[in-house]
């Protein structure tokens, strides 16, 4: 009985202590110069619909929104956050983004998505989770099961964008070169040197947490 009491008590202080490691930095994030942006409290500070997304135990939750941008524009980055989207959900990561505009075309979109839902089957690879939207196709089965979460990171660094999801390399590409897009369609903001950063609401509850950023100029 004292073995089992022992072993009841670690469990719930590993639970305890992986509850609460979230929204903090880790001591390499520190030295390595990553900023905390959501405080798992409120989202002080944050810009555009800021009404549209919602802060519950420590989680971003689109209910659902529209954009929702970091509170200032990035030239170069790190990126970090956890996400996890419901079945059929569909949401995305606008970087170095024009606010007010469609970020997969005055910006980039690296797409949020269920994967493995049936409605977005036919999809190109261009369109699915981790790519850039209508512009790099992703390399495909990495994400978990809608409903898990997930961890992604994204690197701007120049024309070079790195999207890794749960620590394996998606997409990878020099968008330096690319004159036409994968789409066929206008991006006029594909090679902007710098904007806004956001979450990309298409009217999923996808929820996200652990946000943290590193400038790399």
């Amino acid at each position: 009985m004292k073995k089992l009491i022992l072993t009841l008590c670690a469990l719930v202080f590993c639970s305890v202590s992986a509850f609460a490691a979230d929204n903090v930095l880790s001591d390499e994030e520190k030295a390595d110069g990553f900023q905390l942006i959501f405080n798992g409290q409120n989202l002080d500070g944050w810009r555009g619909d800021t009404t549209g997304y919602i802060v519950e135990d420590g989680v971003i939750i689109c209910k659902p929104g529209g954009n929702l941008y970091l509170p200032k524009d990035y030239k170069n980055f790190i990126i970090r956050f956890d996400f996890q989207v419901p079945p059929n959900g569909n949401n995305g990561l606008g970087i170095r983004a024009e606010m007010g505009k469609d970020a997969a075309y005055y910006g980039m979109e690296i797409q949020i998505l269920d994967d493995y839902a049936d409605c977005y089957k036919t999809l190109q690879p261009y369109q699915y989770h981790g790519s850039i939207y209508g512009v790099v196709p992703v390399k495909r089965g990495f994400t978990k099961p809608a409903g898990q979460w997930n961890t992604e990171e994204v690197i701007a660094d120049g024309s070079h964008i790195t999207v890794k999801i749960n620590g394996e390399v998606v997409t990878d590409a020099d968008i330096a070169n690319i004159k036409e897009t994968m789409d066929h369609r206008d991006h006029p903001g594909l090679h902007n040197e710098s904007g806004a950063i956001g979450f990309l609401g298409h009217g999923a509850k996808v929820m996200f947490k652990n946000v943290r950023v590193k400038e790399l100029d």
